[in-house]
């Protein structure tokens, strides 16, 4: 599976088609970090890992793509790997801040928590599985139920923000998200 994902998403970065500028949702909560370490998983052509080194932050940008990671070589103040989070383990208590972006693998939601430092920051967005969404999933499984994110971060981390809501992506079409920011207990 990871080798299709690798070649699939090593296309996609060849292409050059994914945004460019951070979502608006990164922007507006990055700055409760307390701390400067930052982690981007699957980091892509690197928007988020790039806004935050404005920021001051010094960012591990992770992400299967070698392509997508090739872009990020040499850029100061990040640090980019290319890593199969089938087979990747998050470095404990290292980050004051976890971004992860339209990406869902829920084995991390543990060792994301674990990899954050007290009082550390999960910002996460991502779709939403429904009936009325414009693009459907060519696999489900890489979209979350609705009320999963509360239901199992709200049992390990403070909610600051939590919301489903419908949207535009950037091609057009429409898709319930899921947007929430978690602090470590």
């Amino acid at each position: 599976m990871a080798e299709v994902d690798k070649q699939r998403w090593d296309e996609k970065h060849a292409q050059d088609t994914m945004p460019h500028v951070p979502i608006k949702f990164i922007t507006e909560y990055a700055h409760l970090a307390k701390g400067k370490d930052a982690l981007d998983i699957a980091c892509g052509n690197g928007r988020h890992s790039k806004y935050l080194t404005t920021l001051g932050f010094e960012v591990d940008a992770l992400d299967i793509s070698s392509v997508a990671i090739a872009q990020l070589q040499g850029i100061p103040h990040i640090n980019a790997m290319e890593v199969d989070f089938d087979n990747y383990t998050l470095k404990e208590n290292s980050y004051d801040l976890i971004v992860c972006t339209y990406f869902l693998e829920r084995k991390l939601f543990p060792q994301m928590i674990e990899a954050l430092k007290s009082d550390g920051i999960i910002l996460m967005e991502t779709f939403v599985d429904h009936k009325d969404n414009g693009r459907k999933a060519t696999n489900p499984t890489f979209r979350l139920k609705e009320g999963e994110l509360e239901a199992y971060f709200s049992q390990h981390c403070e909610l600051i923000h939590m919301e489903e809501w419908w949207d535009i992506d950037y091609q057009g079409f429409k898709s319930l998200k899921a947007t929430m920011v978690a602090r470590k207990l």
